[in-house]
């Protein structure tokens, strides 16, 4: 069997950087699995250093024990250190801890006794610690204990005394924040022997929106030492009334009591006031067939503002109802037309036509398909033709008579016409001929009897 190409030169490659890899190690080169390990304090652990040759013994140093010797031959005299790795052998001079301890935290060296000289691995033990519950500072200040629409809004979560850094995320309630974000800013601490704590501050800029009022500013802490802890801050943004895309209102009845009714955001509430053929109507007035409601809030600074007409007329759709709504950091005026017609789509047709559309369609083509196959197949009133679609150059093509073919035919037909005619001329004459002849032989018949 034929080999595969390039199979045998990546076999050759592997075998070769596998082998070269064991001629470093024999030089003294030691690798380390992992190069750094992160566990929280009572957890366990496993650290391994490795080289090329057989080992005479393996030698670990840990942080706040003593040294300690391991062979995969005898087991060790401290239970929570066992040897690990495939013996000394093949190399591998390991160990297994048990129930890290926070003083375990720093460097851990592997001493591995070759033949002609030590060798030594390293690896870093990170023993977490928990940090402190995340802070939220602001860095803006607020006006009456709130902030504006607009206004570019900062802020820094801080999370403090862990190892390693903690992880920060901003959230908008359960919506993650990736603009405006710093990058982690880390200060070493040393607070003890032994001990290095960290604290990491993330940074946000933004500028506040209406929709931020009332939502949750959360900052999130992730550490492998504990479960994510938060710290929350409730936004409170303060705006004008906002402006709508459309202002018409369909479906009023007539004959009756309409209600108009707008949706408009603002913090604080708004005052309302409505305007029609020059009549003013404030909110919680009636004047003549008007009457304007109080605002009604729907929460999150959402407002629903309606006005009523009495006995609505056709008069009244073709009119254009003017509201101004304010508050203390502005005004909005809107502009409200209304219909009694129902709502139409966007496209201007409704459902009703839409269908008829697509049935109409589905028709033609019904009609499309039937004229087709009755041409396809001559049936009908295209019995008279022949349809030969075989162009191919081994195919017949029936060809429609020419007209010089048409005009021969039709001097034919009447060539046919006149020597028909000619021949029952010629048997008219034959025949009064015979019967001449019967009437003169009679006659001679008679003379002769005479």
């Amino acid at each position: 069997m034929e080999s595969i190409p390039g199979v045998k030169q990546l076999v050759y490659l592997c075998l070769f950087a596998i082998l070269s890899t064991d001629l470093l190690l024999v030089h003294g080169q030691v690798e380390t699995f992992p190069r750094n390990v992160t566990v929280a304090e009572g957890q366990n652990a496993t650290i391994l250093c490795r080289t090329g040759g057989p080992l005479s013994y393996c030698r670990i140093q840990i942080p706040g024990e003593e040294s300690l010797r391991l062979s995969d031959k005898f087991p060790s005299k401290n239970p929570l250190y066992a040897y690990y790795g495939e013996g000394l052998e093949q190399g591998y001079c390991g160990v297994s801890i048990q129930h890290v301890k926070a003083i375990n935290n720093g460097k851990v060296t592997c001493i591995l006794g070759l033949e002609q000289d030590d060798v030594e691995g390293h690896i870093d033990l990170v023993v977490a610690l928990p940090p402190q519950r995340p802070e939220i500072k602001l860095n803006t200040d607020m006006r009456r204990g709130s902030f504006e629409i607009d206004q570019e809004f900062q802020a820094t979560c801080i999370s403090r005394d862990g190892r390693p850094p903690a992880q920060l995320q901003w959230y908008l309630d359960d919506e993650p924040i990736t603009e405006g974000v710093s990058q982690p800013r880390v200060v070493d601490t040393i607070t003890g022997q032994n001990t290095t704590l960290y604290s990491v501050a993330v940074q946000l800029t933004r500028h506040l929106k209406a929709s931020d009022d009332r939502k949750f500013l959360i900052c999130r802490s992730v550490h492998p030492a504990d479960q994510p802890q938060v710290s929350r801050y409730q936004l409170q943004v303060r705006y004008r009334p906002q402006p709508l895309q459309e202002n018409r209102v369909y479906g009023l009845p007539l004959g009756q009591t309409a209600l108009i009714n707008v949706t408009l955001t603002a913090n604080p509430r708004p005052h309302i006031e409505w305007s029609v053929d020059g009549i003013v109507i404030p909110q919680g007035t009636q004047n003549a067939r008007y009457e304007s409601y109080q605002p009604v809030d729907l929460g999150n600074g959402t407002y629903n503002i309606t006005l009523a007409i009495a006995g609505l007329t056709t008069d009244d759709t073709a009119k254009t109802y003017y509201l101004k709504a304010s508050n203390e950091f502005g005004i909005q005026d809107y502009s409200v037309t209304i219909s009694s017609s129902p709502h139409v789509d966007a496209t201007g047709i409704d459902i009703g036509s839409i269908i008829g559309i697509i049935v109409g369609i589905a028709i033609l083509l019904v009609i499309i398909s039937v004229i087709v196959f009755a041409r396809a197949t001559g049936k009908w009133c295209f019995s008279g033709a022949s349809v030969n679609t075989d162009i191919g150059p081994d195919s017949e093509a029936q060809i429609a008579p020419h007209h010089d073919d048409y005009e021969e035919k039709e001097y034919d037909h009447e060539t046919d016409e006149r020597h028909a005619e000619t021949q029952h001329t010629e048997k008219n004459e034959k025949t009064q001929q015979q019967q001449q002849q019967q009437r003169n032989g009679n006659e001679q018949k008679t003379n002769t009897q005479v």
